[in-house]
């Protein structure tokens, strides 16, 4: 019975192990992915349409850099770092 749980154990374990590893090399993968799709739109003069951007302008205009991020993050779905990078540059 104990030989069974720590194999169980075991193959939990690498099992884990094994989409940690998937996920990232995947995520790796989108990043990099993310990176030539930022060049080819630098390269040929586009800008990503942020919806809401008026808003989140006249909040930091206003001096409301969280309020800003906040309303960010919820209209484009971003990480809290990226959103604060792209208030930041807003700024």
């Amino acid at each position: 019975m104990d030989i069974a749980i720590l194999f169980l154990t075991c193959v939990v374990v690498l099992g884990v192990a094994s989409i940690q590893t998937a996920l990232s090399r995947s995520e790796r993968r989108v990043a990099r992915v993310e990176r030539k799709l930022d060049q080819v739109m630098r390269h040929l003069g586009l800008e990503e349409e942020v919806p809401r951007r008026d808003e989140v302008l006249a909040l930091v205009r206003d001096g409301k850099q969280v309020q800003a991020i906040k309303l960010y993050r919820e209209a484009t779905g971003a990480g809290l770092i990226e959103a604060k990078q792209a208030v930041d540059a807003m700024s």
